[in-house]
């Protein structure tokens, strides 16, 4: 019964350690349980050695990939060339792990690999053998599956299965009728004739050109309006996009136009929101300040506020977070503070207390007088606490650039003081020292002003400075609403989350 398979080709994959075979089965013997291949291969490489042995011990896994039909004449030898697609690593044949068979450990085999021909006579059939058909018992307990498609070779469907049928009986599965032959799957799918393949290029832009956007987008947008779906719009128009910071809510006009002046302004501003901002009078303006400190908003108080936020803005100026990082200690920045004996100079030396405080090289500058006022003097005790440097000679100023210059020598009065010989040594090393200015409450006579600022504060509303005030900023120094009110200006506060807010000329 073992002779019946003589002829068929066969794969048996041996583990690990031998790997897989192919060939036509040329030997099978029951009672020493081996079987022998002719013209063999080994893990897809042809083998020098004409014909290997295996037993049934050493056999894992064994799968029939072609059944020799009844008519078949070839002898077992006739094994043709045939490309298995499986990668080798050289010929081993020789003593299996039980001694039986023979190993000869070769080089790597240089020779293409052969190709195995499909049969043409046996065509996706279905293989009953009986139970008496067998090998060994190994055999019989696996199932014959299928080699993965490859070069040349298609897959075979064969199962072995018990049955009474006689082993030579082979039952036929048709797939399919075509043109009145009989077609295998593989046929039937990849049987189509290459030449059959149009050899000309697909006109993409042409057919493109043949479909009408607009005409369906207009029969999308007609369909929706009139099953009041939600209309997706046409090609043309972009759907509305909103910041982070923007409203998607509708609400009422936006009334950019919240602060009233009783009297026309002769500038306006506006802050990067859209807000108007109109400037005031220095008269209207002192009187503002008057009114908050007659219901409790003291000079001192003031002073500290406007040394805040100066000192807030001089700190984002000299680079913030990057530039005072402890880490970049080697690069401490230094400011030079130019005070006059008066309020605003006052408010200087509080902005450098604080500037110190923050870790920055502070180098104050202030005339000697014999008597000095009350808010100069407690601020000149607060600032001898810190680590900042008080000179009162221009000859003491340092003859490099410093990285920033805050001007606190103008004052809206005491024009007197601008003929001094310190104010002019003073305004010359500022504009000789190359370094950029922040002034602090500039006056608005632009004329009077000899140091050229890059940055101006202005404190509660904008005074009408000029170009040489270079750009404006506002702070709040938390005047009240009502204290505005009580001078007729009817305000809103623009400065949203922050203290000190940039304004642009309108």
């Amino acid at each position: 019964m073992a002779t019946d398979w003589l002829g068929s080709i066969v794969s048996i994959n041996c583990g690990e350690s031998l790997g897989v075979y192919q060939g036509r089965v040329s030997a099978v013997d029951q009672v020493s349980q081996t079987i022998s291949l002719t013209r063999p291969f080994h893990n897809g490489v042809k083998c020098l050695v004409p014909e290997v042995t295996f037993r049934a011990g050493d056999i894992t896994e064994l799968k029939i990939l072609e059944i020799p039909g009844p008519g078949d004449n070839r002898q077992c030898g006739d094994l043709q060339q045939t490309d298995m697609g499986i990668p080798g690593v050289g010929c081993q044949v020789g003593p299996s792990q039980n001694g039986t068979g023979k190993v000869l450990k070769k080089p790597i085999s240089s020779s293409a690999p052969q190709n195995i021909p499909r049969r043409t006579d046996v065509k996706n059939q279905d293989v009953i053998v009986s139970p008496q058909q067998q090998c060994s018992k190994s055999y019989m307990d696996r199932h014959v599956e299928t080699l993965p498609q490859s070069k040349g070779f298609r897959r075979r469907h064969n199962s072995w299965s018990s049955s009474s049928r006689h082993p030579n009986q082979v039952t036929p599965k048709k797939s399919g009728l075509k043109n009145g032959q009989m077609k295998s799957k593989d046929d039937e799918c990849f049987g189509d004739d290459i030449d059959e393949i149009p050899d000309t290029d697909f006109d993409f832009e042409g057919n493109l050109a043949l479909f009408d956007k607009a005409a369906v987008f207009e029969e999308i947008e007609t369909y929706e309006r009139r099953s009041g779906t939600r209309s997706r719009g046409t090609p043309n128009e972009k759907p509305a996009r909103y910041r982070h910071d923007e409203n998607i809510l509708e609400s009422e006009p936006i009334d950019y136009r919240r602060i009233v002046v009783p009297h026309n302004a002769n500038k306006e501003f506006c802050t990067d929101s859209g807000l108007v901002v109109p400037s005031v009078s220095y008269e209207l303006h002192k009187k503002l300040l008057s009114v908050a400190e007659k219901h409790g908003l003291t000079l001192e108080r003031r002073l500290e506020m406007t040394g805040v936020c100066a000192s807030q803005m001089a700190l984002s100026l000299l680079g913030g977070p990057n530039r005072l990082n402890p880490k970049n200690v080697h690069q401490r920045p230094t400011v030079a503070l130019l005070c006059g004996p008066h309020v605003k100079g006052a408010q200087g030396i509080s902005c450098g207390r604080h500037l110190s405080n923050h870790d920055v090289h502070v180098i104050l500058f202030l005339p000697n007088f014999v008597k000095m006022l009350e808010s100069i003097t407690n601020e000149l005790n607060l600032f001898s606490k810190t680590q900042g440097q008080q000179v009162s000679s221009v000859k003491d100023l340092p003859d490099t650039p410093v990285d920033l210059v805050i001007n606190c020598l103008d004052c809206h009065e005491n024009a007197f003081l601008r003929d001094q010989p310190w104010y002019k040594a003073t305004v010359d090393w500022a504009n000789q020292n190359r370094a950029p200015v922040l002034s602090i409450d500039p006056p608005v006579n632009e004329v009077e002003q000899g140091i050229d600022a890059k940055w101006s504060l202005a404190l509660g509303l904008p005074l009408p400075l000029g170009e040489r005030a270079g750009r404006v900023y506002l702070c709040d120094i938390g005047i009240p609403q009502k204290v505005f009110q009580e001078v007729g200006i009817n305000y809103h506060s623009p400065f949203g989350c922050k203290f000190v807010i940039p304004l642009h000329s309108t």
